[in-house]
């Protein structure tokens, strides 16, 4: 078998990188439709975090998880490789130790990729699941408004991890969520060391639980929200995914990228071509510089000629 020439390879690798570059720009946060309703939650987008403190003998031990639902957590500057989750985390947990006098430990026991899209590497795919909590066949969740959003891909020790997210519909100043608070008991998350937080948007971001259910470990989150309600209005805010010219563009490209791939292997095959006789059309492409250096030439003369008089000179 003919070893492949370095500009094919550098095609092929291109077709690879651009797909995982599509990824990397995060689910469309702003049409999530679950089972015929549609839900806005870009005004979420952005980097979230919420904390859990549990004991650990003989001391404590502080869990932070930090989220962005839209796309993928950036890598923050100055930690080392092995103290943050890899890139496509969507879902990043961190546990601390917490010392007597109740600082944190700087460098983290460990560090949890919960949910990404690491397709293109050891792990799994987001691969994002929606639900409806009215239409949901449990009888508790079909008492609320909302949606339920499961976020995957993670492995941490190989065992899977999973991130369920609750958004609960809550309106300025009512109480839509309070019958579910009465029954699992609000207080009851404060003894555990759960933390609820100001999601920056008038909304409330709760940590329920880190456990796990048979071969896969669950953080389940509770965010109640404007946005969750069914009937909720944009607002404006950040953007969640590509418009109509950006795919556009982005398939032309693909299909020019594969024109060149193909065509590239067949001149390889076919006529052991190298170097710029692989690409089709090579001779073309290799003059478009002299043509857009003749076509600028032609603008200038063009422009400087038009300050002319017609080749006459004054007498």
């Amino acid at each position: 078998m003919r070893p492949i020439p370095r500009l094919l390879s550098t095609l092929l690798s291109a077709a690879f990188l651009f797909p995982s570059l599509a990824l990397a720009i995060g689910q469309n946060c702003e049409s999530i439709v679950a089972d015929g309703a549609k839900f806005n939650l870009k005004n979420l987008d952005g980097v979230h975090s919420v904390s859990s403190i549990s004991t650990l003998p003989p001391g404590k031990l502080n869990s932070t998880f930090t989220l962005n639902i839209c796309a993928p957590l950036k890598k923050p500057k100055g930690p080392p490789k092995e103290d943050t989750c890899a890139s496509g985390t969507y879902v990043c947990g961190y546990e601390q130790k917490i010392h007597e006098d109740g600082t944190l430990e700087p460098k983290p026991l460990s560090v949890i990729p919960i949910a990404g899209e690491y397709s293109l590497s050891n792990g799994g795919a987001l691969d994002p699941h929606y639900t409806r909590l009215k239409t949901s066949p449990s009888h508790a969740d079909s008492r609320l408004e909302g949606l339920r959003m499961e976020l995957r891909g993670g492995k941490y020790l190989k065992k899977k991890q999973k991130a369920v997210i609750e958004f609960l519909c809550s309106r300025d100043g009512d109480n839509a969520t309070k019958e579910r608070d009465d029954e699992e008991g609000e207080d009851k998350g404060k003894d555990n060391g759960q933390e609820e937080v100001d999601d920056g948007q008038g909304g409330r971001l709760k940590f329920l639980s880190y456990d796990d259910v048979e071969d896969t470990t669950v953080l389940r989150l509770q965010w109640k929200t404007e946005y969750a309600c069914e009937d909720a209005k944009d607002v404006g805010g950040k953007s969640g995914g590509w418009g109509f010219f950006s795919w556009f563009f982005f398939i032309i490209f693909l299909s020019l990228l594969g024109y060149l791939i193909f065509g590239s292997w067949l001149n390889y095959n076919r006529y052991g071509a190298r170097g710029w006789d692989l690409l089709p059309h090579g001779d073309t492409i290799r003059d478009v510089p002299y043509i857009l250096q003749d076509w600028f030439r032609k603008v200038v003369d063009t422009v400087q000629g038009g300050h002319s008089r017609g080749g006459y000179s004054a007498v």
